[in-house]
């Protein structure tokens, strides 16, 4: 999804509104001195934030009001009314704050606040006993959100980023969407610039692969022999696609994609490719199969599954979203796989031969535990940790999709690959390294697009006994719930953004 430029709309809030004007949501779009702002009422009180989500410019009126937050209706990032400070990702940056009067039934918007600083943003106070170096190993979403949480929250020791890529943490999401696409610049990829890791003293390495933590010594060694000291450790060392093992995988026309790196490399085999077979129907894969399409190549999705999605979001959405992308050319190869890859073509195991200048393989990932297992961690489907995300060893933390972590709420260890699941870890890691002890608490969120059809999905759950469909799928306007015992454990919803938002705070225990 792109970037939306803030667009002035609604009315000049210098000038007063009613109170009658507010919308059930309790927001109200409007604009001063030509800059977008919404009006948000919290009780008795009226609050004046940015109108659009720092995130992906998301117009966060069409959002909702919770407690004291709004929460942006495309990715659910949560913003504090008070001080503008994005609480939860997405988003990282603050909402800027304005002054509002009130007099009577009527209320007006006049000077812009001062920036709260991120220490100044948090009601909660970090232990006095502050580490004085703190590694992070992984810059994927839960480590860079890490990194900017410890400095945020006012960490002043040193701080340390290890990754294995080459490439400075970037926006994952988009590599299968838009990057892909040709539709997303280069410059929206990076997470932030190069100066922001120097102006935050985080010591950024890439391209550095972590040979073996020594807990005793609290030491992380790097191959080449270079010794990082900690104090406090993360490891966010993330997922790996899974290599499958057919005739012909090592082509160089085959492909997987997790990096950066390796959607470039998709992109530029793309100028000499007419067609491409993707082995896979999961998220990636699909969205994969929508950005090729938007690039005119013919496209084959194969498949083992009978329909795409269906132990993920049933039959009826799974049955949907195979149309959709039928309607846009895609071809569907169902209950069969690559049985061998030629240059040109793939032969699957039921005997048909495709054409294929590229093959794209998204058939799921698995979580990078060795370095864990090697380090004397608890490992079991994952790096296990505490409701606080530490493992086994104090002070060594784990975040992301590598790390399996104790759901208070359902009483049960989940590991989640979701980016924004993976983005709030890395958040509540750092502070819990900074002494705050705070559960992690979060509902689980992802989005997924396919052409002009988004995807929300709140909640988790492996299986359920119900699926309870609000609305119509064909007209792309629904909700829809899958239960266990009658109790919503988890909704997905096309075209219904503020209420996906309302299931997550109920999800989470808050009052929307």
């Amino acid at each position: 999804m792109s970037s939306h430029e803030p667009q002035e709309a609604g009315p000049d809030l210098t000038q007063g509104v009613a109170i009658t004007a507010f919308g059930e949501n309790g927001l109200l779009q409007g604009h001063v001195d030509g800059e977008p702002v919404v009006l948000a009422r919290v009780g008795d009180e009226i609050m004046a934030v940015g109108a659009n989500c720092t995130h992906y410019g998301a117009p966060l009126a069409h959002g909702i009001v919770v407690g004291d937050t709004v929460r942006c209706p495309w990715h659910h990032a949560c913003f504090s009314l008070r001080t503008g400070e994005a609480v939860n990702a997405p988003a990282f940056d603050p909402l800027a704050r304005w002054k509002v009067v009130r007099k009577g039934d009527t209320v007006s918007v006049s000077d812009k606040l001062p920036a709260v600083s991120g220490n100044a943003a948090s009601a909660e106070t970090v232990s006095q006993a502050h580490p004085e170096k703190i590694v992070i190993v992984g810059g994927g979403a839960a480590g860079f959100a890490a990194a900017e949480m410890l400095r945020r929250r006012g960490f002043e020791g040193e701080l340390a980023m290890i990754s294995a890529d080459a490439d400075a943490p970037y926006d994952r999401p988009n590599l299968s969407k838009d990057y892909l696409a040709g539709t997303a610049e280069e410059a929206w990829i990076p997470l932030r610039s190069d100066e922001f890791y120097k102006e935050n003293r985080i010591d950024l390495h890439l391209s550095t692969a972590i040979e073996r933590i020594d807990t005793d010594k609290r030491t992380v060694i790097a191959e080449g022999g270079r010794a990082f000291g900690y104090d406090r450790l993360l490891l966010a060392t993330g997922a790996e696609p899974i290599h499958l093992k057919i005739p012909g995988v090592d082509r160089g026309h085959v492909f997987v994609l997790r990096s950066l790196a390796d959607s470039r490399a998709i992109i530029d085999n793309i100028q000499h490719a007419k067609s491409a077979v993707v082995l896979g129907a999961g998220f990636i894969g699909l969205e994969v199969a929508a950005a090729l399409r938007s690039r005119d190549l013919a496209v084959h999705v194969v498949t083992q599954d009978s329909r795409p999605f269906e132990h993920i979001l049933g039959p009826d959405l799974g049955d949907f979203i195979r149309a959709v992308h039928e309607e846009h050319g895609v071809s569907f190869h169902l209950d069969t796989t690559i049985g061998t890859i030629n240059d040109k073509t793939v032969i699957l195991t039921n005997g048909r031969e495709l054409e294929a200048d590229m093959v794209i393989i998204g058939v799921g990932v698995r979580p990078r535990v060795e370095l864990a297992s090697a380090s004397g961690l608890t490992v079991d489907q994952g790096i296990v940790v505490n409701e606080y995300l530490e493992t086994n060893v104090p002070g060594v933390f784990a975040a992301g999709d590598a790390a399996r972590w104790y759901d208070v709420a359902s009483d049960q260890s989940r590991r989640v690959e979701h980016w924004v699941v993976a983005q709030r870890q890395g958040q509540i890691a750092a502070e819990n390294m900074l002494g705050l002890q705070r559960p992690f608490m979060s509902v689980p969120f992802f989005w997924s697009a396919h052409y002009d059809v988004t995807i929300r999905y709140t909640g988790y759950t492996r299986s359920w006994d119900d699926i309870e469909i609000e609305g119509s799928l064909a007209e792309r306007d629904c909700i829809i719930n899958y239960k266990i015992g009658g109790k919503v454990v988890a909704v997905a919803a096309i075209g219904r953004d503020a209420q996906s938002l309302a299931c997550e705070a109920s999800m989470g225990g808050e009052a929307a």
